[in-house]
């Protein structure tokens, strides 16, 4: 179902084809595939424990995305599916964002700026 990108577009994906997230980022799958690099762009996303995430952005900026809080808290809404750590553990990179197998995403300009200014975002 995906395209395979050729040329600098391939070479700026790097881990992102080798399978390292849970599902392959949507934006590849057009045609011509969107291929986010931008220094706002999500370039690598881990899961930490205790539901944390692991971001590094194309320019460098990494930080920490805890979301616990989140999670278990009483305004969860549909981020209350992430309790369940099998699902937490199906992230990956949608469009240059934090991104989920079911669909979920985190807004990445927002996460850049706090990981930018602090290295931390806690998510409430």
């Amino acid at each position: 179902m995906g395209v395979t990108p050729s040329g600098r577009a391939a070479a700026e994906l790097g881990d992102l084809r080798q399978g390292r997230y849970a599902f392959e980022d949507p934006g590849l799958a057009l045609d011509p595939p969107i291929v986010s690099t931008r220094a706002e762009d999500v370039a690598e996303v881990w899961t930490e424990t205790d539901y944390r995430l692991g971001v590094r952005f194309f320019d460098g900026t990494s930080g920490i995305v805890e979301m616990r809080e989140l999670i278990f808290g009483r305004n969860a809404g549909v981020f209350a599916a992430l309790a369940d750590v099998q699902e937490f553990a199906k992230v990956g990179i949608g469009y240059g964002a934090v991104m989920w197998a079911n669909g979920l995403d985190l807004a990445p300009d927002a996460m850049y700026q706090a990981l930018k200014r602090t290295g931390v975002w806690v998510l409430h």
